[in-house]
């Protein structure tokens, strides 16, 4: 589906990126990972016709410059930074809805999925938006259309945990019939999310592996935390996930999504020594299709 075929970009006499070659197919799930100058997003540039550069890139036969609005087309795509726009939130959905021949009242379905409004803010510039609306309305026109491949860079930064795992079932809807790429300097982020990593460093490819694709994107793991004794710190940070004191303090219970279970294990890790013990457990899908239960005991 996509192909970049010796792809070199200079800014002046700095090469950013060094004769990349890749091929990414529809079903893959691509983690592009590497510091910060590594030349991920020069690379996603290029992909997106943003960018002249040597080489060749291809998406589905077409070049992304000569073709850029077929292209466009079919990208779904997912700043790490929003764009200063001052359009009216119902101006951008009705904008974005054209460019892609997409229907706007399925892209407000999913903004109202994820937890905004898009109807009571319709008059709301989006550059007044928090971060959180700002990145939620962006997922809501990349995947409220029929996108055949999402480019999405550090997509659930500054999303709740709730709206985290709304956006990780909007992904498995998806996952047979597009191709995505996951741009994060951080791989624990998105390693859940992926079926393959590309790391990058100074503008080349220096790893390129499949991973095992064992957890379901819409899954959910319930969890039990017991404490030796409570603490304030740990309280805040975890109602912040969407947990509930169930006793004193000391004893808390909620959910979190399967995707999330590393950046919840790192979190957890901060209060180890607190921690008395932890139970997870993968619920039943919604389907009502029972999955393997694990459970982490921490004496």
């Amino acid at each position: 589906m996509i192909q970049f075929q010796n792809i070199v970009k200079r800014f002046r006499r700095h090469q950013v990126l060094k004769g990349i070659d890749l091929t990414i197919e529809r079903g893959h799930r691509v983690a592009l990972v590497g510091s910060n100058g590594a030349g991920k997003t020069t690379l996603i540039r290029c992909l997106l016709g943003e960018y002249i550069c040597e080489g060749r890139v291809l998406v589905e036969g077409m070049d992304p410059r000569q073709n850029r609005r077929a292209v466009l087309a079919k990208v779904g795509f997912v700043p790490q930074l929003p764009p200063p726009l001052h359009m009216p939130v119902g101006q951008l959905i009705r904008f974005s809805a054209t460019l892609c021949d997409s229907d706007p009242t399925r892209m407000i379905e999913v903004a109202e999925q994820l937890g905004f409004d898009a109807g009571r803010f319709r008059k709301h510039a989006f550059v007044k938006l928090s971060g959180g609306q700002k990145q939620k309305l962006l997922i809501a026109i990349a995947l409220g259309r029929e996108s055949e491949l999402l480019v999405m860079d550090e997509p659930a930064a500054n999303l709740d945990p709730e709206a985290r795992h709304i956006f990780f079932e909007l992904l498995a809807e998806k996952k047979e019939r597009a191709a995505m790429l996951i741009s994060s300097h951080r791989l624990d982020e998105v390693a859940t999310l992926v079926n393959r990593v590309i790391e990058m460093d100074q503008g080349e490819i220096v790893l390129d592996d499949r991973v095992a694709d064992l957890i379901e994107l819409s899954s959910k793991l319930s969890c039990t935390i017991r404490l030796l004794q409570p603490e304030a710190a740990f309280a805040k940070a975890i109602t912040e996930w969407g947990f509930s004191d169930v006793e004193a303090g000391v004893i808390w219970q909620g959910a979190i999504a399967g995707p999330d279970r590393l950046r919840f294990l790192s979190l957890l890790s901060r209060y180890a020594a607190l921690l008395s013990k932890i139970e997870i457990c993968e619920a039943e899908a919604e389907e009502n299709v029972q999955r393997r239960g694990s459970s982490i005991n921490v004496v």
